[in-house]
């Protein structure tokens, strides 16, 4: 195992194994980058209510080390900042418009319209907050998780599909008439994205994601009223949602970070 040498490590998430493998590098001497996906210091204060002000402490330790901190959005890059993070890169989301388009709605054989929400079917997605709604249509919900027989048997009017991939996930995409991004707490949200290239409006609460991605454009309704935003979401154009995706490509996600790892070697001379 100590033979190889890799010329840059990337570690996903502060998880166990992310600690494994930073506790590895740092062992070895080996340059790393790290990711912040999840704002869990607001999701545990509001879950388990712990004080930001020390998992904050706790998450910044963990990527002070990196060569280069990769954050998503402009907002999250800035709010990190204020909490002492350093080293920060951008490092933006790409979708696969090649295979997220728009397709016959016929698809799904439900009440229109249809609003979905396609995810991890867990706490921190906040998706009571969509579940509770008084929506016209059907509420679909795709994915697997922990909370899913809990919410199954708790909204018994939503139709749970289960977990979808490739072709099959584009499909049920591109029936929807209405995304509904109902987290508080993701970063960004990928699935936002994969919806807008899928020809669907997206609804959502204006909070860091959601407001990062689509700003002022008109492909979503981003309101504090969950309720008025999928409603006023009907009403947006699926060609604007799909015209807006294309511009958010793979190459030039990966061309960011790209140029995070190229800081490495200065970086890494500098700490010496």
């Amino acid at each position: 195992m100590f033979d190889f040498r890799p010329s840059a490590v990337h570690i996903a998430t502060e998880g166990p194994l992310g600690f494994a493998a930073r506790r590895l590098c740092l062992r070895l001497g080996l340059p790393f980058s790290t990711a912040y996906h999840t704002r869990f210091p607001e999701y545990l204060r509001s879950k388990l209510y712990v004080p930001t002000s020390i998992t904050y402490g706790f998450v910044k330790r963990f990527h002070k080390p990196a060569c280069s901190v990769m954050v998503p959005t402009p907002s999250m890059q800035k709010e990190l900042l204020g909490h002492g993070f350093r080293n920060l890169g951008k490092w933006t989301r790409g979708v696969d418009v090649d295979l997220f388009h728009p397709r016959d709605k016929g698809f799904l054989n439900l009440p229109r319209p249809i609003f979905m929400n396609v995810g991890r079917v867990s706490v921190e997605k906040n998706l009571p907050a969509f579940l509770d709604l008084d929506l016209p249509g059907s509420s679909v919900i795709v994915g697997d998780g922990p909370q899913l027989e809990e919410y199954k048997a708790k909204y018994s009017s939503a139709h749970f599909l289960g977990v979808k991939n490739g072709e099959e996930l584009a499909k049920h995409y591109a029936a929807a008439d209405v995304f509904v991004f109902p987290s508080k707490t993701d970063t960004f949200g990928l699935v936002v994205l994969e919806a807008l290239a899928s020809g669907v409006p997206v609804a959502a609460f204006p909070v860091t994601g959601p407001r990062d991605v689509i700003g002022n454009q008109p492909v979503g309704s981003l309101n504090d009223d969950l309720q008025a935003a999928a409603m006023a979401a009907l009403n947006i154009s699926p060609t604007a949602c799909r015209e807006f995706a294309m511009k958010k490509s793979w190459r030039a996600s990966a061309e960011q970070f790209a140029a995070n790892l190229r800081q490495f070697d200065w970086r890494l001379e500098r700490a010496a």
